[in-house]
């Protein structure tokens, strides 16, 4: 079951996704479900089109069925089996 505690170790296909900060503007505010992901970008399916985000410039706010995450980009970078390997810092904010 993914949490808060431990999404950056889970599987985020599938998750419905906000970008909530972005240098960029234009990224602030797109919604929908993540339908893929490489070892720098998110690809975002809303309503229209699948949009391709890139991992580094965004704060990204996770849909939970047990509430909601926010999470920084540059924690996401690398592929998801990478992920499970790397030693996270303690900044990651639950």
């Amino acid at each position: 079951m993914i949490t808060p505690h431990n999404i950056l170790r889970h599987e985020l296909i599938g998750l419905k996704v906000e970008i909530v900060s972005s240098p960029n503007k234009s990224l602030v505010g797109i919604k929908g479900r993540v339908v893929d992901e490489t070892r720098n970008m998110l690809f975002i399916e809303t309503e229209k089109k699948v949009v391709k985000i890139p991992k580094a410039l965004a704060v990204f706010l996770f849909h939970l069925d047990n509430g909601k995450v926010k999470v920084d980009g540059r924690l996401l970078i690398g592929r998801p089996e990478e992920r499970l390997k790397k030693k996270i810092k303690p900044l990651y904010p639950y």
